[in-house]
């Protein structure tokens, strides 16, 4: 019995944790959803056991863990590479309002100088 106890806990924990982050605003609904999804497969193969089982079975795993290990381990590779294209789409971003930014400050520079221009023809 505690067997299927504790991988309810941790799914229900994670559920509450993701929704309680998702209220502050510390994560938005697009990447909790992954860990939504985490959550609620754990409930759900928590309480029914046996799917995992047969699933194990029918991809050729003798052991549901040795299942459960390469599924997280397959997760975590997924989620990593999703994450490095997000960063590497982040620093894309950052370049391109960096140069925004600089060519904004040459444009205010230069209306600046010619500000400064006419001001000192109208005082001669």
């Amino acid at each position: 019995m505690f067997v299927k106890l504790l991988p309810l806990s941790f799914g229900i924990i994670i559920l509450v944790l993701v929704l309680e982050l998702i209220r502050r605003e510390k994560l938005t609904f697009k990447y909790a959803l992954g860990w939504m999804v985490v959550g609620f497969l754990a409930i759900f193969l928590s309480i029914f056991d046996k799917i995992l089982f047969h699933v194990a079975l029918f991809l050729g795993f003798e052991l549901p863990s040795n299942f459960i290990f390469f599924s997280l381990l397959s997760v975590f590779i997924f989620l990593s590479l999703s994450l490095t294209v997000f960063l590497c789409q982040q620093n894309n971003r950052n370049d391109i309002m960096a140069q925004k930014i600089g060519i904004l400050e040459s444009e205010i520079a230069q209306l600046k100088k010619r500000l400064n221009g006419n001001i000192n023809k109208e005082k001669e």
